[in-house]
């Protein structure tokens, strides 16, 4: 596919960078328009407004094939990756444990992954309290060669039920009957502070203590999803109106849909106005072995525009399959994407895929379009994280957070999403091929 590169010589750099022969990603459409950005500020330009009155030209223009610019990608469940598990302090203590969270934002930005909130499961209080500090916002010093941003933590549990449990240790679960005391016990008094390292909790409803915690959490600007759960639907839905606006991997560790019953489920087909409450948005898990393609198809059917993907990835990600140690004592076995627990009848443990495999399995199974499968990875979550127009748009004023998109067909007649190059504040740090030129 031909590549240009146009550099303007005669004039003071500018820092801008302008992408031309492309197809930018705006709401469910792919819209064939120019897109500049600056290396300067980190953001994405208003093109007219900077040439016309700046009168401020671009550094390079990239002629970029027809190729797709979508905004980076938000992955808001990842346990750990490269051999790194966000739940795990190394016996050489907490210093390493930083160095490790360092090293994957390195390697995930290679995958298109702009930004992600780190998830630790359910873990001991000393876990929570050694790791949080280096789980928090990470984008201030706004430096691209940091590599991925952290948004902010997911704390995964302990307040979940024990009969929905995963992966993780019935032992370290807790309830909270003193509500919000329970918690700053918990994960840190410090930690719930404010600006407070943690962007989200999973917790279950219907748990002693947990309602009266989620306008709490709420004030502390700490969202709150529903997870790894026995809720019924009206367990659910007091959840909901209580100030939870998400769900943890939808249908994966939560009672099934009963027809008596819709469950956690059934918050997706009732009418936001009768409740009082939006429709929550709901992480999904594409990898082919949590969920039957059929049943992504449905819960996307229902609400799309709270349909978000994620990788639930765990630190065996980029790391050959065998038999590996996890928390607790516990082992996990890898053959290809699927990990189970040993000692279990296959019991699922997490995934060892990407984001982007996420969106091309989606974009084959649900007849959706290349827009809206991306959308999912993009808008929907940089929504669901209140930081719209910030993050996971291609709109001026957002960071220049870009990933480049070549969309291929396969022999067996499906599309396929390869990560060309990946630009973070304006920055390119990830180049697939530099023969390529661009």
């Amino acid at each position: 596919m031909p590549s240009a590169v146009t550099e303007y010589e005669s004039h003071t750099p500018s820092g801008i960078t302008k992408f031309t022969n492309c197809l930018l990603v705006k709401g469910n459409q792919l819209v064939k328009e120019d897109l500049w950005i600056s290396s300067i500020n980190g953001k994405i330009l208003k093109s007219q407004e900077v040439f016309y009155e700046q009168r401020a030209v671009p550094d390079r223009v990239l002629d970029l094939g027809g190729r797709i610019v979508s905004p980076g990608l938000i992955d808001s469940q990842l346990n750990g990756a490269y051999g790194v598990d966000f739940s795990v302090i190394p016996e050489d203590g907490a210093a390493s444990y930083g160095k490790g969270v360092l090293r994957v934002n390195k390697s995930l930005i290679k995958t298109g992954v702009t930004s992600y909130l780190p998830t630790l499961t359910s873990q001991k209080a000393e876990v929570y309290h050694k790791a949080l500090p280096f789980l928090g916002p990470s984008g201030a010093p706004r430096d691209p060669s940091a590599g991925s941003e952290s948004l902010g933590a997911h704390c995964e549990g302990p307040f979940i039920s024990p009969t929905k449990n995963g992966i993780h240790d019935v032992s370290v679960l807790r309830t909270a009957p003193h509500g919000i005391l329970d918690l700053e016990e918990c994960y840190g008094a410090a930690n719930l502070v404010s600006p407070s390292p943690i962007k989200y909790i999973t917790l279950a409803p219907e748990l002693p203590g947990a309602l009266s915690c989620i306008p709490a959490l709420k004030t502390r600007d700490i969202r709150v999803s529903i997870g790894h759960s026995e809720a019924t639907y009206e367990e659910a839905r007091a959840g909901m109106a209580a100030g939870a606006g998400m769900i943890t991997h939808l249908f994966n560790a939560m009672r099934p849909l009963h027809h008596r019953n819709p469950g956690i489920f059934g918050l997706l087909g009732t009418a936001s106005t009768t409740l009082g409450y939006v429709k929550p948005y709901f992480g999904i898990i594409a990898d082919g072995i949590h969920l039957h393609r059929t049943t992504i198809k449905i819960a996307w059917n229902a609400h799309p525009d709270g349909f978000i993907l994620v990788t639930d990835a765990m630190s065996l990600v980029g790391l050959p399959d065998g038999t590996y140690d996890w928390t607790n004592g516990s082992r996990i076995i890898k053959k290809g994407p699927l990990l189970t627990l040993e000692g279990t009848d296959g019991k699922i443990a997490g995934s060892s895929i990407s984001l982007i495999e996420c969106v091309t399995n989606f974009l084959n199974w649900s007849g959706a379009s290349v827009p809206e499968a991306l959308k999912a990875v993009t808008e929907t979550p940089a929504r669901m994280l209140g930081l719209h127009g910030v993050k996971g748009t291609l709109d001026p004023g957002a960071d220049a957070d870009i990933v480049i998109l070549e969309l291929q067909g396969t022999e067996a007649g499906e599309k396929k999403l390869e990560v060309e190059q990946v630009w973070k504040f304006g920055q390119k740090v990830f180049e697939k091929n530099e023969k390529l030129g661009l």
